[in-house]
């Protein structure tokens, strides 16, 4: 890959595939960070959420110009922040660090939070399916360019994951809720987190990412199916070349490796945009947050606001 203008680029990039286990073991078994420096790569787990937040405050105090990319939701629907008081994602974090627990169990009164063995709200049904996503779970997370006029019909088909299943088979609202604690904790330690703070060369920074974004089309949990793809990405890619034999064979074993090993090498691939990142046309993204992609950046800026209460 070519190397763009030191001054205008991370010096390293970090892909960190989530979990909201709330086990020790299963955090450190299934938070898997991929850092990218230097042209070099390596691929290590065996952190919590929390040893998680004083690697990252601990590196940037020595490497500044870093960018970190988290595969979890950064904030809710905007008129859920509303309801929660909150005017900035910042002040929600705090809501989520008040109540997070409480939306997360079983016993919540607030059925809004569903998964199994809760079945998905009629508030969240039928036409009012659009309520339980934010503006860029519907914009950037499906991948084909849709005509404008088919735009609200896509939530029909191919439904992108809400932040309020917190249950069942992919579900991401605990993985989002626990990590907000880790946004928050990098927030005040003086890292940007986009697209609530603009980037600053030089800064740390955090993006939330989407990991079917980096990856593609390929059956992730199926060990030869990622054995496969990696093969093809070592033959066509020649960033791939310089990506050590135990990161490959990590990335290999383990979809959580695999995961944050490709999001690491499109973010390494593309890290001189980082400090240039725009700031959404659309007011409500300053409260739900912004998927980065390497493609989706450039067609959701023009995506224009919609009313979704």
């Amino acid at each position: 890959m070519s190397a763009p203008d030191v001054a205008l680029a991370p010096e390293i990039v970090i892909g960190c595939d989530w979990s909201g286990r709330v086990d020790l073991a299963g955090q450190r078994r299934h938070i898997v960070a991929a850092t990218w420096h230097a042209d070099r790569v390596r691929v290590e787990n065996g952190r919590t959420r929390d040893e998680v937040a004083d690697w990252l405050i601990a590196l940037a105090a020595k490497y500044p110009a870093l960018v970190v990319g988290f595969d979890f939701c950064f904030s809710f629907p905007a008129w859920f922040v509303q309801e929660t008081g909150a005017t900035t994602a910042p002040d929600f974090w705090a809501q989520v660090a008040e109540h997070g627990e409480s939306w997360l169990s079983r016993g919540s009164e607030d059925r809004r939070f569903w998964g199994k063995p809760h079945k998905r709200p009629a508030e969240f049904s039928g036409e009012h399916i659009h309520r339980m996503l934010r503006a860029t779970d519907i914009d950037c997370k499906l991948a084909a360019h849709i005509p404008d006029q088919e735009r609200a019909l896509r939530v029909r088909g191919i439904t992108p994951k809400s932040v309020f299943q917190i249950g069942g088979s992919g579900s991401v609202g605990t993985a989002s809720l626990r990590g907000m604690a880790v946004l928050q904790r990098l927030h005040a330690a003086g890292f940007r987190v986009w697209p609530f703070d603009a980037p600053e060369p030089g800064r740390p920074l955090v993006v939330e990412m989407y990991t079917r974004l980096n990856t593609g089309p390929v059956h992730k949990s199926n060990s030869e199916a990622r054995a496969a793809y990696l093969a093809k990405k070592r033959r066509a890619n020649p960033a791939y070349a310089t990506v050590s034999r135990a990161a490959i064979t990590k990335a290999k074993e383990s979809e959580d490796a695999f995961d944050a090993l490709i999001s690491c090498m499109v973010m390494a691939a593309h890290r001189d945009q980082f400090y240039s990142l725009p700031q959404p046309r659309d007011p409500k993204y300053r409260l739900e947050g912004w998927t980065w992609a390497a493609d989706a950046v450039t067609a959701c800026s023009t995506i224009p606001d919609r009313s979704r209460s």
